[in-house]
Protein backbone atom coordinates (compact mmCIF):
# COMPACT_ATOMS: atom_id res chain seq x y z
CA UNK A 1 0.00 0.00 0.00
CA UNK A 2 1.26 3.51 -1.07
CA UNK A 3 2.49 5.61 2.05
CA UNK A 4 0.32 8.95 2.82
CA UNK A 5 2.00 12.17 0.98
CA UNK A 6 1.53 14.35 3.86
CA UNK A 7 3.41 11.89 5.86
CA UNK A 8 5.82 11.19 3.38
CA UNK A 9 6.77 14.99 3.94
CA UNK A 10 6.32 15.19 7.59
CA UNK A 11 3.62 17.93 7.24
CA UNK A 12 -0.07 18.11 8.46
CA UNK A 13 -3.13 18.00 6.00
CA UNK A 14 -3.76 21.67 6.25
CA UNK A 15 -0.20 22.79 5.78
CA UNK A 16 -0.16 25.81 3.02
CA UNK A 17 2.17 25.47 0.25
CA UNK A 18 4.73 27.28 1.94
CA UNK A 19 5.71 24.62 4.75
CA UNK A 20 5.31 22.05 1.92
CA UNK A 21 7.71 23.16 -0.48
CA UNK A 22 9.90 23.89 3.14
CA UNK A 23 9.49 20.46 4.17
CA UNK A 24 10.47 19.08 0.27
CA UNK A 25 13.35 20.91 0.46
CA UNK A 26 14.53 19.76 3.18
CA UNK A 27 14.01 16.26 2.70
CA UNK A 28 15.94 16.35 -1.30
CA UNK A 29 18.69 18.51 0.62
CA UNK A 30 19.34 15.05 2.84
CA UNK A 31 18.32 12.24 0.19
CA UNK A 32 19.95 13.94 -3.13
CA UNK A 33 21.58 10.91 -5.10
CA UNK A 34 24.78 13.17 -5.34
CA UNK A 35 24.97 13.64 -1.43
CA UNK A 36 24.59 9.73 -1.15
CA UNK A 37 26.43 8.18 -4.15
CA UNK A 38 24.98 4.64 -4.45
CA UNK A 39 22.81 4.73 -1.56
CA UNK A 40 19.08 2.77 -2.90
CA UNK A 41 17.57 3.46 -0.43
CA UNK A 42 18.14 7.15 -0.37
CA UNK A 43 17.32 7.31 -4.07
CA UNK A 44 13.75 5.70 -2.66
CA UNK A 45 13.38 8.27 -0.76
CA UNK A 46 14.27 10.97 -2.74
CA UNK A 47 11.73 9.54 -5.75
CA UNK A 48 8.77 9.39 -2.64
CA UNK A 49 9.43 12.86 -1.38
CA UNK A 50 9.39 14.18 -5.18
CA UNK A 51 6.49 12.31 -6.19
CA UNK A 52 4.76 13.63 -2.79
CA UNK A 53 6.08 17.19 -3.16
CA UNK A 54 4.76 17.28 -7.18
CA UNK A 55 1.35 15.72 -5.80
CA UNK A 56 0.93 18.35 -2.82
CA UNK A 57 2.50 21.78 -4.83
CA UNK A 58 -0.34 21.00 -7.33
CA UNK A 59 -3.60 22.06 -6.52
CA UNK A 60 -5.95 20.18 -8.62
CA UNK A 61 -3.64 16.98 -8.15
CA UNK A 62 -3.67 17.93 -4.52
CA UNK A 63 -7.75 17.73 -4.62
CA UNK A 64 -7.83 14.68 -6.52
CA UNK A 65 -5.34 13.01 -3.92
CA UNK A 66 -7.59 14.77 -0.43
CA UNK A 67 -10.67 13.33 -2.48
CA UNK A 68 -10.25 10.07 -4.11
CA UNK A 69 -6.41 9.02 -2.85
CA UNK A 70 -3.70 7.51 -4.81
CA UNK A 71 -6.37 5.51 -6.63
CA UNK A 72 -7.91 8.63 -8.07
CA UNK A 73 -4.54 10.25 -9.18
CA UNK A 74 -4.30 6.82 -11.21
CA UNK A 75 -7.17 7.36 -12.73
CA UNK A 76 -6.86 10.71 -13.32
CA UNK A 77 -3.90 9.60 -15.74
CA UNK A 78 -0.55 10.82 -13.53
CA UNK A 79 2.19 8.66 -12.96
CA UNK A 80 4.39 9.84 -10.85
CA UNK A 81 7.59 12.23 -11.48
CA UNK A 82 9.78 10.86 -14.01
CA UNK A 83 13.80 10.63 -14.85
CA UNK A 84 15.78 12.81 -13.19
CA UNK A 85 15.87 15.40 -15.70
CA UNK A 86 12.38 15.58 -15.37
CA UNK A 87 12.39 16.45 -11.81
CA UNK A 88 14.87 18.88 -12.56
CA UNK A 89 12.98 20.39 -14.71
CA UNK A 90 9.81 20.57 -12.83
CA UNK A 91 11.46 21.95 -10.00
CA UNK A 92 14.31 24.07 -11.36
CA UNK A 93 13.67 26.75 -8.50
CA UNK A 94 14.49 24.19 -5.57
CA UNK A 95 17.59 22.60 -6.92
CA UNK A 96 18.85 25.73 -8.53
CA UNK A 97 19.07 27.03 -4.66
CA UNK A 98 20.43 23.86 -3.23
CA UNK A 99 23.16 23.17 -5.78
CA UNK A 100 23.45 26.12 -8.31
CA UNK A 101 22.16 24.31 -11.12
CA UNK A 102 18.79 23.34 -12.83
CA UNK A 103 17.56 26.48 -13.23
CA UNK A 104 16.27 29.57 -15.86
CA UNK A 105 17.93 31.67 -13.05
CA UNK A 106 20.98 29.92 -12.77
CA UNK A 107 21.44 29.28 -16.59
CA UNK A 108 21.16 33.77 -16.68
CA UNK A 109 23.73 33.66 -13.91
CA UNK A 110 26.29 31.61 -16.11
CA UNK A 111 25.90 34.17 -19.11
CA UNK A 112 24.86 37.35 -17.40
CA UNK A 113 27.69 39.76 -15.95
CA UNK A 114 30.67 38.41 -13.18
CA UNK A 115 31.39 41.26 -10.35
CA UNK A 116 34.97 41.39 -9.79
CA UNK A 117 36.45 39.58 -6.53
CA UNK A 118 36.93 41.72 -3.33
CA UNK A 119 40.87 42.52 -2.38
CA UNK A 120 42.09 43.08 1.56
CA UNK A 121 45.01 45.01 2.06
CA UNK A 122 47.00 45.14 5.46
CA UNK A 123 48.50 48.38 6.26
CA UNK A 124 50.67 49.14 9.65
CA UNK A 125 50.51 52.75 10.52
CA UNK A 126 51.81 54.97 13.74
CA UNK A 127 50.03 55.67 16.85
CA UNK A 128 49.62 59.34 16.31
CA UNK A 129 48.55 58.45 12.78
CA UNK A 130 45.59 56.42 14.48
CA UNK A 131 44.69 59.04 16.78
CA UNK A 132 44.53 61.87 14.57
CA UNK A 133 44.15 60.41 11.11
CA UNK A 134 46.26 59.64 8.13
CA UNK A 135 46.14 59.72 4.13
CA UNK A 136 48.31 57.13 2.58
CA UNK A 137 49.20 56.09 -0.89
CA UNK A 138 49.69 52.51 -2.03
CA UNK A 139 50.32 50.82 -4.88
CA UNK A 140 48.43 47.52 -5.97
CA UNK A 141 48.88 44.90 -8.39
CA UNK A 142 45.57 43.58 -9.40
CA UNK A 143 43.43 42.11 -12.08
CA UNK A 144 41.53 44.93 -13.70
CA UNK A 145 39.13 44.53 -16.78
CA UNK A 146 40.54 44.26 -20.46
CA UNK A 147 39.79 47.28 -21.74
CA UNK A 148 40.53 45.10 -25.52
CA UNK A 149 37.73 42.70 -25.12
CA UNK A 150 35.72 44.92 -22.19
CA UNK A 151 36.08 41.50 -20.16
CA UNK A 152 34.24 39.34 -22.33
CA UNK A 153 37.57 37.50 -23.08
CA UNK A 154 36.71 37.50 -26.87
CA UNK A 155 38.88 39.12 -29.33
CA UNK A 156 36.68 41.91 -31.07
CA UNK A 157 34.12 41.25 -33.32
CA UNK A 158 33.73 37.78 -31.67
CA UNK A 159 31.41 36.22 -29.01
CA UNK A 160 31.00 33.00 -27.16
CA UNK A 161 29.95 29.87 -28.67
CA UNK A 162 27.11 26.95 -26.91
CA UNK A 163 29.59 24.38 -25.05
CA UNK A 164 29.21 21.36 -27.44
CA UNK A 165 29.69 19.00 -24.65
CA UNK A 166 26.74 20.19 -22.73
CA UNK A 167 24.68 21.84 -25.26
CA UNK A 168 24.33 25.20 -22.96
CA UNK A 169 23.14 23.64 -19.99
CA UNK A 170 26.49 23.87 -18.04
CA UNK A 171 25.96 20.06 -16.93
CA UNK A 172 26.55 16.85 -17.91
CA UNK A 173 24.00 13.81 -17.64
CA UNK A 174 25.50 10.52 -16.25
CA UNK A 175 23.45 7.08 -15.37
CA UNK A 176 23.42 6.62 -11.50
CA UNK A 177 21.23 3.31 -10.67
CA UNK A 178 17.74 4.30 -10.98
CA UNK A 179 18.67 7.64 -11.72
CA UNK A 180 20.48 9.96 -14.27
CA UNK A 181 22.40 12.29 -12.16
CA UNK A 182 23.37 15.66 -13.24
CA UNK A 183 27.40 17.60 -13.01
CA UNK A 184 29.51 20.25 -13.82
CA UNK A 185 29.92 20.23 -17.59
CA UNK A 186 34.61 19.63 -17.65
CA UNK A 187 34.85 21.53 -21.40
CA UNK A 188 33.05 24.79 -20.09
CA UNK A 189 32.97 24.24 -16.15
CA UNK A 190 29.46 24.87 -15.87
CA UNK A 191 29.34 28.61 -18.03
CA UNK A 192 27.34 26.71 -20.78
CA UNK A 193 29.65 28.53 -23.32
CA UNK A 194 33.33 28.48 -24.62
CA UNK A 195 35.45 31.20 -25.80
CA UNK A 196 36.64 29.86 -29.62
CA UNK A 197 38.69 33.05 -30.66
CA UNK A 198 40.09 34.12 -27.16
CA UNK A 199 41.27 38.07 -26.73
CA UNK A 200 44.80 38.62 -27.45
CA UNK A 201 45.80 40.87 -24.34
CA UNK A 202 44.18 38.59 -22.22
CA UNK A 203 43.99 35.90 -23.54
CA UNK A 204 40.06 34.81 -23.02
CA UNK A 205 39.98 35.41 -19.40
CA UNK A 206 38.61 39.23 -19.64
CA UNK A 207 41.51 40.53 -17.00
CA UNK A 208 44.50 41.60 -17.41
CA UNK A 209 47.34 42.73 -14.19
CA UNK A 210 47.21 46.07 -13.81
CA UNK A 211 48.99 48.22 -11.19
CA UNK A 212 46.99 51.29 -9.14
CA UNK A 213 47.97 54.12 -6.94
CA UNK A 214 45.00 54.19 -4.41
CA UNK A 215 44.42 56.89 -1.74
CA UNK A 216 43.86 55.61 1.19
CA UNK A 217 42.04 58.06 3.57
CA UNK A 218 42.47 56.78 7.25
CA UNK A 219 39.73 59.01 9.78
CA UNK A 220 41.23 59.68 13.52
CA UNK A 221 40.23 57.45 15.74
CA UNK A 222 40.70 54.05 13.92
CA UNK A 223 42.36 51.04 16.34
CA UNK A 224 44.37 47.97 15.23
CA UNK A 225 41.35 45.74 13.75
CA UNK A 226 39.50 48.50 11.97
CA UNK A 227 38.32 47.62 8.08
CA UNK A 228 37.44 50.25 6.01
CA UNK A 229 35.75 49.48 2.21
CA UNK A 230 37.14 51.56 -0.84
CA UNK A 231 34.18 50.70 -3.22
CA UNK A 232 35.22 49.97 -6.67
CA UNK A 233 39.11 49.49 -5.73
CA UNK A 234 39.11 45.31 -5.84
CA UNK A 235 39.40 43.39 -9.19
CA UNK A 236 37.49 44.06 -12.20
CA UNK A 237 34.53 41.96 -13.37
CA UNK A 238 33.67 40.66 -16.09
CA UNK A 239 31.18 40.96 -19.29
CA UNK A 240 29.87 43.91 -17.53
CA UNK A 241 29.67 43.15 -14.27
CA UNK A 242 30.68 45.82 -11.40
CA UNK A 243 34.07 46.31 -10.33
CA UNK A 244 35.09 44.71 -6.67
CA UNK A 245 35.61 46.26 -3.38
CA UNK A 246 38.88 46.91 -1.81
CA UNK A 247 39.47 46.49 2.44
CA UNK A 248 41.71 47.59 4.16
CA UNK A 249 42.91 45.99 7.92
CA UNK A 250 44.34 48.66 10.06
CA UNK A 251 47.20 47.17 12.42
CA UNK A 252 48.61 50.34 14.71
CA UNK A 253 52.17 50.50 16.31
CA UNK A 254 52.67 50.29 19.98
CA UNK A 255 53.74 53.66 21.58
CA UNK A 256 56.52 53.96 24.30
CA UNK A 257 54.52 56.38 25.88
CA UNK A 258 50.71 56.05 25.67
CA UNK A 259 48.54 53.01 26.07
CA UNK A 260 45.04 52.85 24.52
CA UNK A 261 41.63 51.80 25.74
CA UNK A 262 38.70 52.01 23.66
CA UNK A 263 38.74 56.30 23.33
CA UNK A 264 40.94 56.47 26.44
CA UNK A 265 44.50 57.51 26.59
CA UNK A 266 46.55 55.70 29.84
CA UNK A 267 50.21 56.86 30.30
CA UNK A 268 52.67 57.12 34.34
CA UNK A 269 54.25 59.89 35.00
CA UNK A 270 57.18 59.79 36.82
CA UNK A 271 57.56 62.04 39.56
CA UNK A 272 60.52 62.79 42.14
CA UNK A 273 60.05 61.98 45.79
CA UNK A 274 60.57 65.48 46.79
CA UNK A 275 57.88 66.73 44.43
CA UNK A 276 55.32 64.11 45.34
CA UNK A 277 55.60 64.95 48.79
CA UNK A 278 55.15 68.67 48.92
CA UNK A 279 53.13 68.76 45.67
CA UNK A 280 53.82 70.25 42.32
CA UNK A 281 52.23 71.99 39.16
CA UNK A 282 53.49 69.77 36.26
CA UNK A 283 53.36 69.93 32.35
CA UNK A 284 51.89 66.32 31.34
CA UNK A 285 52.03 65.87 27.68
CA UNK A 286 49.11 64.97 25.71
CA UNK A 287 48.09 63.64 22.46
CA UNK A 288 46.51 66.78 21.93
CA UNK A 289 49.39 68.49 23.43
CA UNK A 290 50.84 69.10 26.77
CA UNK A 291 48.61 70.65 29.81
CA UNK A 292 49.20 71.62 33.33
CA UNK A 293 48.57 68.82 35.91
CA UNK A 294 48.35 70.00 39.57
CA UNK A 295 49.89 66.79 41.91
CA UNK A 296 48.71 67.11 45.66
CA UNK A 297 51.44 66.88 48.71
CA UNK A 298 51.22 63.87 49.80
CA UNK A 299 50.75 61.97 46.58
CA UNK A 300 51.30 58.45 46.28
CA UNK A 301 52.91 56.26 43.90
CA UNK A 302 49.91 54.34 42.02
CA UNK A 303 47.63 57.29 42.65
CA UNK A 304 45.32 58.27 39.23
CA UNK A 305 44.60 62.01 37.52
CA UNK A 306 42.26 62.37 34.77
CA UNK A 307 42.37 64.53 32.22
CA UNK A 308 38.99 65.42 31.01
CA UNK A 309 38.41 65.23 26.59
CA UNK A 310 42.23 64.69 26.59
CA UNK A 311 41.75 60.76 24.62
CA UNK A 312 41.26 59.88 21.68
CA UNK A 313 38.12 61.33 18.94
CA UNK A 314 35.17 58.65 18.32
CA UNK A 315 34.95 57.66 15.50
CA UNK A 316 31.03 57.84 15.66
CA UNK A 317 31.34 61.80 16.37
CA UNK A 318 30.61 60.89 20.33
CA UNK A 319 33.48 63.51 21.44
CA UNK A 320 36.79 62.62 22.85
CA UNK A 321 37.60 59.79 25.69
CA UNK A 322 39.88 60.79 28.56
CA UNK A 323 43.28 60.49 29.44
CA UNK A 324 44.74 59.14 32.37
CA UNK A 325 47.89 59.92 34.43
CA UNK A 326 49.29 57.19 36.76
CA UNK A 327 51.58 58.52 39.22
CA UNK A 328 55.05 57.06 39.75
CA UNK A 329 57.31 58.32 42.59
CA UNK A 330 60.99 57.57 42.07
CA UNK A 331 63.11 56.36 44.27
CA UNK A 332 66.32 57.92 44.51
CA UNK A 333 69.67 55.70 43.83
CA UNK A 334 73.56 56.31 43.75
CA UNK A 335 73.29 58.54 46.72
CA UNK A 336 76.01 60.61 48.06
CA UNK A 337 76.84 60.58 52.12
CA UNK A 338 75.71 64.18 52.37
CA UNK A 339 72.14 62.59 50.61
CA UNK A 340 72.23 59.68 52.87
CA UNK A 341 72.49 61.60 56.05
CA UNK A 342 69.82 64.47 55.22
CA UNK A 343 67.44 61.29 54.32
CA UNK A 344 68.72 59.70 58.09
CA UNK A 345 67.78 63.04 59.16
CA UNK A 346 64.42 63.16 57.76
CA UNK A 347 63.45 59.61 58.71
CA UNK A 348 64.18 60.56 62.40
CA UNK A 349 62.08 63.60 62.59
CA UNK A 350 59.49 61.57 60.73
CA UNK A 351 59.84 59.02 63.66
CA UNK A 352 59.57 62.24 65.96
CA UNK A 353 55.88 63.67 64.24
CA UNK A 354 54.68 60.31 64.13
CA UNK A 355 54.75 60.08 60.43
CA UNK A 356 56.56 56.34 60.63
CA UNK A 357 53.70 54.91 62.90
CA UNK A 358 51.42 53.64 59.51
CA UNK A 359 54.45 51.63 58.63
CA UNK A 360 55.41 50.05 61.98
CA UNK A 361 52.03 48.93 62.93
CA UNK A 362 51.10 47.57 59.59
CA UNK A 363 54.33 45.62 60.31
CA UNK A 364 53.73 44.58 63.30
CA UNK A 365 50.40 43.04 62.68
CA UNK A 366 51.46 41.18 59.92
CA UNK A 367 54.11 39.95 61.84
CA UNK A 368 51.87 38.70 64.88
CA UNK A 369 49.25 37.17 62.27
CA UNK A 370 52.17 35.11 60.59
CA UNK A 371 53.67 34.03 64.24
CA UNK A 372 49.33 33.40 65.24
CA UNK A 373 49.48 31.10 62.35
CA UNK A 374 52.18 28.95 62.17
CA UNK A 375 52.41 29.47 66.05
Amino acid sequence: MARDYYEILGVDRNAGAADIKKSYRKLAMKYHPDRNPGDLEAESAFKECTEAYEVLSDDQKRQIYDTYGHEGLKNSGYQGPGGFDDIFSSFGDIFGDLFGFGSSRAQARRNGPIPGNDLRYDTRISFMEAVHGTTKEVELNRRDTCWTCEGSGCRPGHQRQNCPACGGRGQVVRSQGFFQVSSTCPQCHGEGSIITDPCDDCRGSGLVNRTKKVSIKIPAGVDTGARMRLKGEGEGGRRGGPTGDLYVIIDVEPHEFFGREGDNIYCRLPVSMVDAALGVKTDVVTIHGTKKLTIPEGSQSGEVFTLRGEGVKNLRGRGRGDMFVELQVITPTNLCEEQKKVLKEFDTLCDKHGQNKEREGFFTKLVNEVMGKTG
